[in-house]
């Protein structure tokens, strides 16, 4: 049913989208709303996942045609996101009857549950996605709303930055997600989410880039430091972000795309899983704070998922079905721990481990369910990571990889250790303790942890032949064989020695405190340090930016203003000359006009009608009479005569 599958993403994301909309106003209708969505995404989820839904979105496309393969938004539900997509809508739904009590996030509800219900159809999203559009968009806005959660008490000292860390880590190693599409697109022109058949370079080169993401985004060294300083968040936060989704993803995705990873990026990933699994776990036993122990932890079984993952790419369908069981296993577990602990800091004030002592006995049923999540974590058997983390060791010797033994003895070691920091726990938590009784914690945080709890101690069915069977047919693997029985003898027989031990010397694990495992061994400091020079790379490059910026401004500042001089020199001088010598002419042009017509052709008209007078005048005595002609010259004789005698 694509509906479902559609209305699984798209009703959390509109109830999100509504209660950051609506701000305030809906502080009071949050929790409702966001329960009832929690409720309707469990029942979307199974029903995508036994109808194995899928559908196509346009999301890149010309003429209603897609402009390549796979540049729809692509959805679907197979065996391994069937598993992970009910996993989310459990321990969401779960979760969130735990954040309706929790005090954390009793102020801004609106706001809380909004980022909430947006992180959980982005997670919704990276889970069903089957091209890389999809993946991005989810993969994008899961780490946009983790920080929003992760800093949502951003007043107090701290939070912010501590978002802030874990959002520059995990977008740093996002980048390669980006690597990974555009590498795919090259070497098979499509964007669907699958790296088998591409060619060299390009496989090695996606291979790099979804390695590259999911490390960053599963917290594997040496990007563990982000998960340290992502506990600054309020309790279900962590609750859900570090145990089915956030941290899951990375180990979901070399999950989903283990069969097109290339050789060197299996040992990479394998290496990376097993490293991560040892030293976090060292870490977690050195921790005094709980939510910094959970924390560590985690990072530390999602390097057994990522080791499965490595060993499925190798070849191994025992590395799939481990890797895919203890991510499921794990989700329960780390949930009901997280409640646990943001159940005692609300009625203890406190998550430090020394002021936990007797945290279990002061609230009976948080605390049965906090050692029944903690038994399961150290891999007592016949519970559930006790199986899943020897299948994972079964499909590291199956697969054949070099230096199989010594990863096997270092996985093995960080079983161990994981009983360890359970045991530390369970230790103190039981403790007697002297002093005033908890705060009542409440119906609603109790059930949450109860419902995990269990949950978690269900799951060890895994361990039985019929249901390991009937989960690799869900994942499409043959059954084989699964961990022998020398095997599991071995791990749950390590498991409950170092159990006891540290239940009986609570010293031995407190002697990792005094060492430089406490600090995260400096990857926290590390990620900072680098992210503090990243920074100033960005800032010299923003001033350089400036400075350039200002001589290009300097510089056209310059030119305009010397176009605006030569322009008053053109329109002022030149034109203004011109314009002068053309009025000038066309003044001077006039006045010999006027010259013209009126003086001289004035001065030719008198000249020419006086002469034509006197040419009348000298007509008239022209008579042809001859005495009048005698009379005449006598005249003319005669007054020459007077002037001759008047010049004298």
């Amino acid at each position: 049913m694509s509906a479902a599958l559609l209305a699984l993403v798209l009703l959390p994301a509109s109830g999100g989208m509504f209660l950051l909309l609506g701000r305030h106003r809906f502080d009071r209708g949050a929790v409702p709303l966001a329960l009832v969505l929690g409720v309707a995404g469990v029942f979307l989820a199974g029903t995508a996942a036994v109808t194995r839904a899928s559908l196509s979105v346009p999301f890149l496309s010309s003429g209603g045609r897609a402009v390549v393969d796979g540049a729809d938004v692509g959805l679907a539900v197979d065996g391994l996101s069937a598993v992970l997509t009910v996993t989310v809508a459990a321990v969401a739904l779960v979760v969130s009857v735990f954040a309706a009590a929790d005090h954390e996030a009793r102020s801004s509800r609106a706001r809380f549950f909004g980022y909430w219900l947006l992180f959980v159809a982005a997670m919704q999203l990276t889970v069903t996605a089957t091209t890389f559009p999809a993946l991005l968009v989810g993969w994008e806005l899961m780490g946009a709303t983790s920080y929003a959660l992760i800093g949502f008490r951003w007043r107090a000292a701290g939070k912010t930055a501590a978002g802030t860390t874990a959002l520059l880590t995990t977008r740093a190693t996002d980048l390669g997600l980006y690597v990974a599409a555009g590498a795919v697109l090259a070497g098979s022109g499509s964007l669907s989410l699958d790296l088998v058949g591409l060619g060299s370079p390009w496989l090695g080169v996606a291979s790099t880039g979804v390695v590259l993401a999911a490390l960053g985004k599963s917290a594997q060294l040496p990007f563990s430091g982000w998960l340290s300083a992502a506990m600054q968040g309020p309790s279900p936060v962590s609750a859900l972000l570090h145990s089915a989704t956030m941290v899951a993803a990375g180990g979901y995705l070399l999950l989903r795309l283990h069969d097109g990873l290339a050789g060197p990026a299996t040992v990479v990933v394998v290496w990376a899983g097993a490293s991560t699994a040892l030293v976090l776990g060292a870490v977690a036993v050195a921790q005094t704070d709980l939510k910094q122990l959970l924390a560590a932890s985690t990072a530390a079984q999602m390097g057994f998922v990522v080791l499965g993952a490595g060993a499925a790419a190798a070849g191994s369908d025992a590395g799939l079905l481990g890797g895919a069981e203890h991510l499921t296993a794990h989700a329960a577990v780390k949930a009901g721990l997280f409640v646990a602990a943001g159940a005692w800091l609300s009625t203890l004030g406190t998550k430090q481990l020394a002021g936990l002592r007797g945290a279990a006995r002061r609230t009976p049923a948080v605390g049965v369910a906090a050692v029944a999540c903690a038994a399961v974590l150290a891999g007592i058997p016949p519970l559930s990571l006790w199986t899943t983390k020897d299948e994972v060791l079964a499909g590291v010797q199956a697969a054949g990889l070099p230096a199989g033994t010594v990863l096997h003895v270092v996985a093995l070691t960080a079983g161990a250790l994981s009983a360890a920091y359970a045991a530390k726990i369970v230790a103190l938590v039981l403790a007697p303790w002297r002093g005033p009784s908890a705060q009542r914690v409440s119906a609603a945080t109790t059930v949450a942890a109860l419902v995990l709890a269990a949950s978690a101690v269900a799951l060890g069915a895994v361990a039985l032949p019929a249901v390991r069977d009937a989960a690799a047919d869900l994942l499409g693997v043959p059954p084989g064989q699964g961990p022998g029985v020398g095997a599991l003898v071995l791990s749950g027989s390590l498991a409950l020695v170092v159990g006891a031990v540290v239940l009986a010397r609570p010293a031995v694990a407190g002697a990792f405190e005094r060492t430089s495992l406490a600090p995260w061994l400096g990857t926290l400091a590390l990620l900072r340090a680098v992210g503090r020079g990243a920074l100033g790379l960005a800032r010299a490059a923003d001033r350089t930016d400036r400075s350039l910026d200002h001589g290009v401004m300097a510089l056209s500042a310059g030119v305009l203003a010397t176009a605006r001089i030569v322009e008053i020199a053109d329109v002022r001088g030149i034109d203004g000359a011109v314009e002068g010598a053309a009025v000038g002419t066309v003044g001077a042009a006039r006045r010999t006009a006027v010259l013209d017509d009126r003086v001289l052709d004035g001065a030719v008209r008198r000249v020419a009608g006086t002469a034509g007078h006197l040419g009348v005048l000298a007509r008239r005595p022209q008579t042809g009479l001859l005495h009048q002609y005698y009379a005449q010259a006598a005249v003319g004789v005669g007054v020459l005569f007077l002037v001759l005698l008047i010049v004298r």
